[in-house]
């Protein structure tokens, strides 16, 4: 090998990624400055015709009439030849799937239309989707299609997936929440974001990140979107043989009884059974708000929250109970550790997760190529090493050192152990203030008294009020100025915090969903000119999917008649 060749190796993969950029179908649609697209569909494509018949649905019924748009997050499995799934990392710029995730397949039978898969934080590492070999992904004041300056994050990981919704070029967008990254991005951007309960929606396909944690979730522009594609066409029903972690169909029907949320799906499916006329248009779509109990977790009223986003929800709060429904202070006492425990469980997830990448058997290869910087590292011919120093990115190289670390024999029981120890605490405590039983454990025990705030009113003797669901933040701020983020004086603990909200639902597996809201009047010093959209966070007892999203869908209806949305 000459010389030459190994100075160029690392040039060559950074203009892999950009010619792979060149490569989208329409300037003009990816709009360049925005940067959520890492590649576009043709216009047309026979692969993305929406099926018209229940040819190679087998028994999920009939696909749905209606044809909508979808964005794939670019780390979910599609097979067409402009569709490569990169993950954003130039690991795998050139990578083609042999096969289509699961989740794709599902809703292309349900009449989605493929236009591109979306930018992301590399592998899905990250908060505000700057962590990407093709470059950061952005969001502007007011949609402007064509800014010059004061651009803003997009949250991540799903950073691309929430712009393509919220500038209109898809209808409904994939992305993968595994502490936030669907919820956050929905909050910056002023979209729905949902997480629906772990092992509901199949992982097949995915690129894993930590799976303990993954779950495929989706944006829309409405909650009802969302609502007719998870729940009224069944694909919360739909077990899938090929991820591990996916709710087999008894379960699922034992999670799903007695829940008259998931009442209308079975009345169609009888309906087609006998050999009825079932219609989308007989499906629920108002819910009254009175009588159902949200719960205010105290732990969440935190000093780095924004004043406007406390307001917001203080109003939010005060707004749904003059539509008749209860709101209750409850305590989580565990929450303040979960952030902790998550940046210990999902790197150390992670660093598994991404040891196939070795140059070997996955992705690019360094083969004996070297640079300077390198050469002596190779000269024991350390293939491994060269070739994951030039593959990955500095976030994904921080939290495998950091994963490696804590899977170490000297502090595996300092750290990975004692964080599953807390994780256990934190879906503990969601089990005790929801009035539901959550269905994959038995009932815990009361709260011990003595460790509740005075803040917690008692609703009889037995303790404080039980809730359906849980209504805070989906995150401390409102989106920040792209140039503000990871600059001076930053660190990456002070991304991890976007997660602190949103953390805790993922390490207990619950469905979260997050709706926007306008936030108006004094924000937090030094955030003068960027976003005035944020979200609220709905969080429901495992398997609720069904009502939580009804009942967000009445929330945010009733959110934007007041705001005038």
């Amino acid at each position: 090998m000459s010389a030459r060749t190994g100075q160029l190796r690392g040039s060559c993969l950074r203009r892999h990624v950009r010619s792979s950029l060149r490569s989208l179908s329409s300037p003009q649609q990816q709009r360049r400055l925005l940067n959520h697209f890492i590649s576009k569909a043709p216009t047309s494509h026979p692969d993305e015709a929406s099926p018209t018949t229940t040819e190679n649905n087998g028994d999920n019924g009939a696909p749905s009439p209606r044809r909508f748009t979808l964005a794939v997050k670019d780390n979910i499995a599609t097979t067409q030849s402009s569709l490569p799934t990169t993950c954003a990392s130039p690991f795998l710029s050139t990578y083609h799937s042999p096969f289509e995730a699961t989740i794709v397949t599902q809703l292309r039978a349900r009449g989605a239309a493929l236009v591109g898969k979306t930018n992301l934080d590399e592998f899905g590492m990250g908060s505000h989707s700057t962590h990407s070999a093709f470059g950061a992904v952005s969001q502007c004041p007011d949609n402007d299609s064509t800014p010059t300056t004061g651009q803003l994050s997009a949250g991540g990981s799903s950073g691309g997936s929430a712009v393509a919704v919220a500038t209109g070029e898809a209808d409904v967008a994939l992305g993968t929440d595994t502490g936030g990254s669907v919820r956050l991005p929905a909050a910056y951007t002023g979209v729905v974001g949902f997480k629906p309960s772990y092992g509901m929606l199949s992982r097949h396909g995915v690129v894993p990140y930590a799976n303990s944690l993954d779950t495929v979730g989706l944006l829309a522009r409405s909650v009802g979107a969302l609502r007719e594609l998870v729940v009224d066409s069944g694909l919360w029903a739909e077990h899938d043989p090929k991820d591990p972690t996916s709710l087999s169909a008894a379960a699922r029907r034992r999670c799903a009884s007695g829940k008259q949320s998931y009442s209308y799906y079975y009345k169609q499916q009888n309906k087609q059974q006998e050999g009825e006329s079932s219609s989308s248009s007989s499906t629920p779509n108002t819910l009254s708000l009175k009588g159902i109990k949200f719960g205010i977790p105290l732990e969440y009223n935190i000093a780095e929250l924004d004043p406007g986003i406390r307001a917001a929800w203080s109003a939010a709060a005060s707004h749904l109970q003059h539509l008749g429904a209860r709101i209750v202070p409850v305590s989580l006492p565990s929450t303040r550790h979960a952030l902790s425990a998550y940046y210990v469980i999902a790197p150390a997830e992670a660093s598994s997760n991404l040891a196939k990448y070795d140059g070997v058997r996955y992705g690019l290869r360094a083969a004996d190529n070297t640079t300077p910087t390198t050469q002596g590292e190779n000269e024991g011919g350390v293939l491994y090493s060269t070739t994951r120093g030039l593959g990955f990115g500095d976030e994904v190289k921080r939290r495998i050192l950091l994963g490696s670390y804590t899977l170490s024999s000297e502090a595996m029981d300092n750290y990975f152990v004692q964080a599953q120890k807390v994780r256990r605490l934190v879906r503990r405590d969601f089990d005790r203030v929801f009035a539901l039983d959550n269905p994959l454990h038995e009932g815990e025990g009361a709260f011990d008294l003595s460790d509740l705030p005075e803040t917690v009113g008692m609703e009889n003797k037995f303790g404080p009020a039980e809730v359906d669901f849980l209504l805070c933040p989906t995150a401390p701020t409102v989106a920040p100025r792209l140039e503000d983020v990871g600059g001076e004086g930053k660190s990456a603990v002070d991304a991890y915090m976007n997660d602190v909200f949103t953390v805790p639902a993922s390490l207990a597996g619950l469905p979260a969903v997050s709706v926007p809201v306008r936030v108006r009047g004094v924000t937090a010093e030094g955030t003068e000119g960027v976003g005035d959209m944020a979200g609220l966070q709905l969080i429901g007892q495992y398997w609720d999917d069904a009502r939580l999203l009804a009942v967000a869908e009445a929330v945010a209806g009733s959110l934007e008649t007041v705001e005038g949305r």
